[in-house]
């Protein structure tokens, strides 16, 4: 992709996420979008850790989730839908900034196998936090 495609590409992608009322609720940013790949980023606050002041656990699947499924329709080039996913994860989730970046693995016309790595910035350093793997599968069209 040339760079002009590359920004309309991104820019076709936030405004998908912005039709998502959680991801503007918690200040997801989806920061690189290419086919097959994708970054989206969350910057850390109160309103989404938890008792111990790391990021929540669901937030940080949530991040892993959306990344797949960015990954796994812009490689098919389809509406899609998470058909499964799993997460580990390694350590707690503390810094300014969590970004999980996810790439399809083996794609095929309906359906993507992809994985994420979700990472907490703290100080300019990344740390892996969590990894995750999930099946992409295109959106079946609604019954009249």
């Amino acid at each position: 992709m040339n760079p002009e495609e590359q920004r309309v590409f991104l820019e076709l992608g936030r405004d998908v996420l912005a039709q998502q009322p959680f991801s503007m609720l918690i200040g997801a940013e989806l920061t690189a979008l290419r086919p097959g790949h994708c970054q989206l980023e969350l910057p850390m606050s109160d309103k989404v850790t938890q008792q111990d002041g790391f990021a929540h656990g669901g937030v940080v699947s949530y991040l892993a989730d959306n990344a797949l499924t960015y990954a796994g329709g812009t490689a098919m080039r389809v509406p899609v839908v998470t058909s499964e996913y799993k997460i580990n994860y390694v350590r707690p989730a503390l810094g300014e900034r969590l970004i999980a970046r996810a790439e399809a693995v083996a794609v095929g016309r309906n359906q993507s196998v992809c994985r994420c790595e979700v990472f907490a910035v703290s100080n300019g350093e990344e740390r892996l936090v969590a990894l995750a793997q999930g099946t992409i599968a295109k959106r079946a069209d609604k019954e009249s």
